[in-house]
């Protein structure tokens, strides 16, 4: 009987034990849906904006731009002040004596000096490397660790085995790299030349730093290659240790993350959630109708296909409170605001606003194609040509319908305070009569025989694949590709729908003729977007190389007045826009956020939409301070005035 007894009470202990593990966590203070699952959470390996996006919340770089301020300045972070030489080449962050990690260990300038350093490294692979090079000595040091892994595969090496050559190259660092921690907390650095958006830089997720004893853990050389193994098991909770507003305290792949307010955070007091949920919801009419359920409170990049419909309904709704919509915006107030203070209704949680991006398509500027054939691509004239007679604007109206301004230009005007993009290419969408339409066709059927293609129905070489990602839409803009190009060229086309992964691996391989792309800008210059087109780029996915353009790029690189600066990038831009075309832009980004303005607030509407979680508030919902959270209008309010209304299809 006792023993029975015994077993019965172990039997009601593992129940309840597994009641308990079970229990589901109370609802969160805010729950999102994010731009798509996260890849990675290691921020040196970072490149997707949804991975950008949670890494703001658990990390913090030396400096985070205050997104609800016109000119998005950076500001204080993880360093609490820095000093710059009057040559504008030497920076010194003293870190803030109460930054600490989620463990309780303090964030030191060791911490950046690592993590940095591991950016540094070829074996890392960062698609964002070459920021690092602009510190001096970085170049050296990652040209000689690509030498000596090389060597050490030959069998060619000094080095006896790859931990030798690991030793080797931390010693090579510190000789080589002018990146020093002065003592725990002074973070020193030489720049190649003046960079004048370091700071801007200092801002960018993969800057964030790792925690070095950790992160060290799961990265060994591998004996015979030298390249670090290494092993992802710390980007995993209870594991990850982070430095920034929020800790990961779940990852439940293809489930959910879930977030809780730091403790550590040196600015704990400024957090106003205190937890935060992100499901895992691909499906873009899910995700809408998982805000439309009350399952989230805000969607983070609406792509579904009646998403034109639904900002069409917003513009609707302006229509409906015209006078009192005029009457608001007429006192500065952003957009958010104003939806705030008109009516609440339904059609208005849906935001379309302008962002710091361009969607373009590549052509593929290799000699030779992936299977050996010569590439009619290679020719500018070629690609220039079926630039074109592309109809951008059709597709900007019939396909996106979200408002969005055909672009001409790789930068969207407007966005870097300065800088004037070059007009660019016209083509057969923005031709005012048949007559001009013609002229258009006609030049690029001048251009492919100029290029060896007199009659390309006949005797060009090659059906035109374009190669895009399965969602968002890409088809119909390639159907729209293929109509103009079969139609105004007479050229053969083949639609090649991928899936996402085989997508991105053909992109950085080169394996194709034309393909869908586009890019949002890291940083506040002009570089973060004509750098992609930079011989030798991590991005240069079109594999385009001119030497010309590079030394555009490199003298403006040296050139300290801002003005005759952005005049050199923009010669660049020019030179790749209207002569050269490795890419052709379609149009600029609008982002179509839903949430309810009367409930959340903190979000910016500033053109380079990098939405900081930590500075959102819910509301009325009893957590943090319950204040509202405005854009602050300044200098450049016109400016932001022009970009927030004039991407949506004209003054609504």
């Amino acid at each position: 009987m006792a023993k029975l007894f015994l077993t019965l009470a172990l039997l009601v202990v593992l129940v309840s034990a597994t009641i308990v593990a079970d229990r589901p966590d109370p609802p969160a203070d805010f729950t999102f849906i994010n731009r798509g699952d996260v890849n990675t959470l290691d921020p040196q390996r970072m490149s997707w904006m949804q991975d950008l996006l949670v890494a703001r919340m658990i990390y913090e770089g030396l400096t985070r731009n205050d997104v609800l301020s016109p000119g998005f300045e950076p500001v204080p972070a993880a360093a609490e002040r820095w000093d710059i030489s009057d040559d504008g080449r030497e920076y010194t962050f003293l870190i803030r004596p109460d930054a600490d990690w989620s463990n309780g260990a303090p964030v030191t300038a060791h911490d950046f000096v690592y993590s940095w350093r591991r950016a540094m490294l070829p074996d890392i692979a960062s698609d964002y490397f070459k920021f690092f090079m602009s510190i001096e000595g970085a170049r050296a040091f990652y040209d000689w660790r690509t030498s000596e892994l090389d060597k050490l595969a030959k069998g060619t090496s000094a080095y006896s085995d790859g931990e030798a050559l690991w030793e080797a190259t931390q010693a090579r660092f510190d000789e080589t790299v002018e990146l020093k921690a002065l003592d725990d907390k002074t973070l020193w650095m030489r720049l190649v030349r003046p960079q004048p958006f370091w700071l801007d830089l200092c801002s960018f997720a993969v800057l964030s730093p790792v925690h070095a004893p950790l992160v060290s853990q799961y990265e060994r050389p591998d004996p015979k290659t030298g390249s670090l193994d290494r092993r992802g098991g710390w980007t995993k909770p209870p594991t990850l240790v982070t430095n920034g507003p929020f800790e990961l305290v779940r990852w439940r792949f293809k489930r959910d993350m879930r977030f809780e307010r730091s403790e550590t955070y040196w600015d704990k007091a400024s957090i106003d959630i205190g937890s935060i949920l992100v499901p895992s919801v691909e499906e873009p009419n899910a995700q809408i109708l998982a805000y439309q359920t009350g399952a989230a409170q805000f969607v983070a990049n609406v792509a579904s296909g009646y998403r034109g419909d639904m900002v069409a309904d917003k513009l609707a709704f302006y229509d409906d409170h015209r006078e009192e919509y005029e009457r608001l915006k007429a006192q500065g107030y952003d957009q958010f605001t104003i939806d705030r203070m008109l009516p609440q209704d339904p059609r208005a949680h849906t935001h379309a606003v302008p962002s710091f991006g361009t969607y373009f398509w590549n052509f593929n500027c290799q000699p030779t194609l992936p299977d050996g054939r010569p590439n009619p691509f290679a020719d500018r004239r070629v690609r220039k040509a079926f630039s074109l007679v592309v109809d951008k604007q059709a597709i900007a109206d019939d396909v996106r319908r979200l408002g969005e301004p055909v672009a001409r230009s790789l930068l969207p005007p407007g966005s870097v305070a300065g800088y004037t993009p070059p007009a660019g290419l016209p083509d057969v969408g923005s031709a005012k009569s048949d007559a001009e339409r013609q002229a258009i066709i006609d030049q690029a059927r001048t251009l492919m025989a100029e290029a060896g293609y007199p009659n390309p129905s006949e005797d060009f070489p090659v059906v035109v694949e374009m190669v895009f990602n399965k969602d968002a839409g890409h088809d119909l803009v390639a159907q729209v590709f293929a109509r103009n190009w079969e139609e105004n060229l007479g050229v053969e086309t083949l639609l090649a729908q991928k899936e996402l992964k085989v997508y991105r691996n053909d992109l950085k391989e080169g394996n194709y003729m034309v393909s869908r792309a586009g890019w949002y800008g890291d940083y506040a210059d002009p570089t973060t977007f004509l750098d992609l087109s930079k011989t030798g780029n991590g991005n240069n996915d079109r594999k385009y190389s001119d030497a010309n353009y590079d030394a555009l790029l490199e003298a403006a690189a040296l050139e300290t007045d801002a003005a005759k600066r952005f005049e050199i990038l923009a010669r660049a831009e020019k030179q790749i826009m209207e002569e050269d075309l490795p890419v052709f832009p379609i149009f600029y980004y609008n982002t179509v956020y839903m949430f309810d303005a009367h409930e959340l607030t903190g979000l910016t509407t500033h053109p380079q939409t990098k939405q900081n979680v930590h500075v959102f508030d819910v509301m009325g919902d009893g957590v943090g301070r319950d204040e509202w959270k405005p854009m602050r209008m300044g200098p450049f309010s016109d400016r932001v005035e022009a970009l927030l209304f004039g991407h949506l299809g004209g003054r609504p």
